[in-house]
């Protein structure tokens, strides 16, 4: 699915009991200190030159994301191990929060953005079969792995729009699962579920891509915004066709 598309609901899993297993309690903060050493270290060897007042908004992007992961968990996971694809998610994320502060210090493309983006997409195939391979497969999972690419498909729309793409083509690219999310409260048969379907995949993967590309000091201005108009053309598509899907199906 396209970032724009995928509604997945937590609350597709039974609820999980009051207090989640002590096996898992373990694991949400084994898992959270993992988190915090990894966006700390990832700091000290990429960022150490700039000021410390620089770390700040990325560390309480990343605080606030797990604090939400913890709670959302122990409330709608229905196993009793956080798990490795959930952790493989969470490296995402804290990459996602990691590449806050080169955009808090209107760092310009570099090899380190491009490959911490790279590293981050990647790793989206690897959470989904860890899930399935060891039994571990949930509407939470699901849930946290859009999330995992929304927020990093949104920090790398915001660095690109520093460096030149047009608002419009970065809003389509970053924010339009954020739209989508406040449109759905106004129209609620816009969060209902759709069919998986292979050509969303596609897109999807075409739109992290060139977002992934932009961040690579060789990549032409011009030819990056070609691309970044083809990616937005191929989003906005991917999305007027499940509306039209939806809207069908609405009553």
């Amino acid at each position: 699915m396209t970032l724009t598309q995928q509604h997945t609901s937590v609350t597709a899993d039974r609820l999980a009991p009051a207090k989640p297993p002590l096996k898992l309690r373990r694991g949400i903060r084994l898992a959270s200190l993992v988190a915090i050493a990894l966006w700390a270290a990832l700091h000290a060897a990429l960022f150490a030159d700039l000021p410390r007042l620089y770390w700040l908004p990325g560390l309480v992007v990343l605080i606030v994301g797990l604090a939400l992961v913890a709670r959302l968990i122990s409330a709608h996971y229905p196993h009793g191990r956080f798990g490795a694809c959930n952790i493989a998610t969470l490296i995402r994320a804290t990459l996602a929060a990691v590449l806050v502060t080169p955009l808090v210090a209107g760092a310009s493309p570099g090899w380190s953005l491009f490959t911490l983006a790279a590293f981050a997409a990647a790793l989206d195939g690897i959470d989904g079969w860890l899930a399935r391979r060891s039994g571990l497969v949930s509407g939470f999972g699901a849930w946290f792995d859009m999330e995992a690419d929304a927020a990093l498909a949104l920090v790398l729309a915001l660095l690109a729009f520093a460096h030149g793409l047009p608002w419009p083509i970065a809003l389509v690219l970053g924010a339009a699962h954020y739209l989508l999310l406040l449109a759905t409260l106004a129209v609620p048969w816009l969060g209902r579920p759709l069919p998986e379907r292979d050509w969303r995949k596609a897109v999807c993967a075409f739109q992290m891509t060139v977002l992934i590309l932009l961040q690579a000091p060789p990549i032409d201005a011009r030819a990056g915004f070609w691309l970044a108009v083809a990616a937005a053309l191929a989003v906005l598509a991917s999305f007027a066709r499940d509306l039209l899907w939806l809207w069908r199906r609405r009553a």
